[in-house]
């Protein structure tokens, strides 16, 4: 059994060097590319982050400052971010594919004092200059003619001597920037406290150990890796398009370096499970899956658990403020589960020592617990939740602080917007967004549940419940896209689809209000995931198209 950092360590990067000083040679980063692959063992990635650590602060950079980090997944991603944490800087993530002006929003509101990136995301300083407003020490990732000034390059070799910094469980580590799938995105304040927390539950609950090999999909949670003694494999993919994912890489990467797991969106992995599928290909080597972002469907939990060889895939639930909450295993999630028509999407159980309640929905702040109403089990209501991984606030936004969180003595709940309901087991199962709801004179509708009927029809590639018309008198409206060369092609054919999906609607209770449908070729998604609809977008642009 391998050997793993101790546990008295508050900053994570602390536990990254004593992963070095246990097993200096071990591979920390391989990233594949066309040619030989680069790789960087624990000792070479933390001496690296050291040097980056001492060159932040002889530009001038000190405990407390924000940097905004805009680097491909790869080593120096990883070890710029373990370089600023090292010398207590507090790195700023934001998501590569927001729109422009949202990007320069989070930008703004982050006012970094220092700023990492590549060359053009360097010229976007120059033509934006506003939002980049409070940058002092800025810092090109690689040589560029165009771009003079301080580069990592030039950092690595001024060399590592500095004073160590110490942290506290309640100094800020980070800021990640929420996708943005249900409005601008917000900044979430990260401790020390809660990187800890995510690590402990990673490792307890998500059984992630030394030794493992983690293809990093979600480039985010490869910084944990370091401090997990876990060697993160950078897939060839674009960041910004999960979507757009080419699965045959993906597949030959997991073989080719024994990945033992790997986290993704629903959207990457119906990918590769197609792929496997078409080819009779198996991934021997991996033990675990993890799917989160969106909903994640029993269909494709079993699909993509006959691609493993001996592995398992696992839906954890959470949300960019509050991750990972709960946890179930697909052998658990298909064994006698009802459908989701019926139920809902069940996310498991707590994990963590996360509290998990559903109280009476509400749309306004709700400042003391004592002003909560909560809810039995199996009754539909909104979901709230407390533990280590909480955050506590979100970046110069006190409103949307306010309206999230509410105080309990000296604890907060989080509001996590979501609606579902605890069964007798304390599973929870997810029944859609508060603001997707769609509240009609005879009742309140919901997405998921809704949705799972019509799914079912074969020319369906996904459809979104939406509501137009005032709250509590609107019609509930369900807008379809089809699969590639599925759409209708003459009126007849579009009316004969249309009463084919109203027909699987009257079966349920739930779905008969439905009367309308439109057709849409594209959905709005997320930019993280590529699998959250953005229902408001298609709300708006049903209303448009209804009138």
């Amino acid at each position: 059994m391998r050997e793993r950092a101790g546990t008295d360590w508050i900053n994570v990067a602390d536990a990254m060097s004593e992963m070095a000083r246990l097993d200096p040679d071990r591979e920390a980063v391989v990233f594949p590319r066309s040619g030989p692959d680069a790789r960087l063992s624990f000792g070479a990635l933390d001496r690296l982050s050291e040097s980056f650590a001492a060159g932040f602060e002889r530009a001038g950079l000190g405990p407390g400052d924000r940097t905004l980090v805009f680097i491909p997944p790869g080593p120096e991603l990883i070890a710029t971010v373990f370089g600023l944490l090292k010398m207590g800087g507090v790195p700023v993530l934001v998501d590569p594919g927001l729109p422009r002006e949202d990007m320069l929003t989070c930008i703004r509101e982050a006012a970094p004092a220092g700023f990492v990136g590549i060359p053009l995301a360097q010229c976007a300083r120059r033509l934006f200059p506003g939002a980049f407003r409070s940058v002092r020490v800025s810092v090109t990732a690689c040589r560029s003619a165009l771009i003079p000034g301080l580069t990592l390059a030039r950092m690595r070799e001024g060399g590592a001597r500095r004073a160590p910094v110490h942290v506290s469980a309640d100094d800020v580590a980070a800021i990640a920037f929420t996708s943005g799938s249900t409005g601008i995105p917000k900044g979430v304040v990260y401790t020390h406290g809660n990187f800890r927390a995510q690590v402990d539950v990673m490792r307890d609950d998500m059984g992630i150990s030394p030794g493992d090999v983690h293809l990093a999909c979600v480039h985010i949670f490869a910084l944990f890796n370091p401090a997990l003694g876990v060697t993160t494999v950078v897939p060839e993919m674009d960041p910004r398009r999960p979507a757009a994912v080419d699965p045959a890489r993906l597949v030959r990467a997991m073989q080719a370096h024994r990945v033992t797991f790997s986290l993704g969106s629903p959207t990457i992995w119906r990918a590769v499970a197609d792929y496997c599928q078409a080819r009779e290909a198996r991934l021997e080597s991996v033990s675990k899956i993890y799917m989160f972002g969106a909903p994640v469907m029993p269909s494709l939990v079993r699909k993509m658990k006959d691609c493993l060889a001996d592995g398992e895939v696992f839906t954890p639930y959470g949300a960019t403020e509050a991750l990972p909450l709960t946890l179930i295993a697909g052998a658990e999630l298909l064994e006698g589960a009802p459908a989701p028509a019926v139920a809902g999407v069940c996310v498991g159980c707590a994990i963590g020592g996360a509290e998990i309640r559903v109280i009476a929905i509400r749309d306004e702040p709700i400042p003391n617990w004592d002003q909560v109403q909560l809810l039995p089990p199996g009754e539909v209501g909104e979901v709230v939740v407390r533990g280590r991984v909480v955050t506590r606030e979100y970046l110069n936004r006190p409103d949307q602080t306010a309206a999230s969180k509410i105080r309990d003595g000296r604890d907060l709940w989080h509001r996590m917007g979501d609606l579902g309901y605890l069964d007798d087991r304390k599973r929870l199962w997810f029944l859609g967004r508060k603001s997707h709801r769609v509240e009609t004179r005879d009742g309140m509708m919901l997405p998921i549940p809704c949705e799972a009927v019509f799914n079912q029809h074969p020319r369906v590639a996904r459809c979104a419940l939406v509501g137009v018309g005032t709250a509590g008198q609107q019609e509930p409206l369900l807008v379809v896209e089809p699969k590639p060369k599925q759409a209708p092609r003459s009126a007849d054919d579009q009316a004969e689809f249309i009463e084919q999906l109203l027909e699987l609607g009257r079966v349920h209770p739930h779905t008969r209000p439905i009367r309308r449908v439109l057709f849409h070729d594209s959905f709005p998604m997320d930019v993280r995931h590529n699998a959250k609809i953005q229902r408001e977008r298609l709300a708006a642009w049903a209303e448009r198209d209804s009138t």
